[in-house]
């Protein structure tokens, strides 16, 4: 005989859907930012600590980094 209730561990919402207890949310943020007088001070290694620093963030706060973009004189960010 066939069982007659299988569960399984599906989740109830894709993966690019977060739960709380009572509402159900996909927030995305585009934010851009430059150095004042937008100089290129983001080179020689201040592109690659930035870039850990964010990343460190992200983890922290427990959001997801989708994209990470460091030019010289400004930064795209989409969390």
């Amino acid at each position: 005989m066939a069982p007659c209730c299988i569960f399984s561990s599906v989740p109830k919402y894709p993966p690019q859907y977060r739960s709380n207890s009572n509402v159900v949310y996909s927030s995305k943020y585009h934010v851009v930012w430059t150095p004042k007088y937008r100089r290129s001070v983001l080179v020689e290694g201040v592109d690659e600590r930035l870039k850990v620093i964010l990343a460190d963030v992200c983890t922290e706060t427990g959001s997801d980094l989708l994209a990470l973009e460091v030019m010289p004189d400004h930064v795209h960010l989409f969390i």
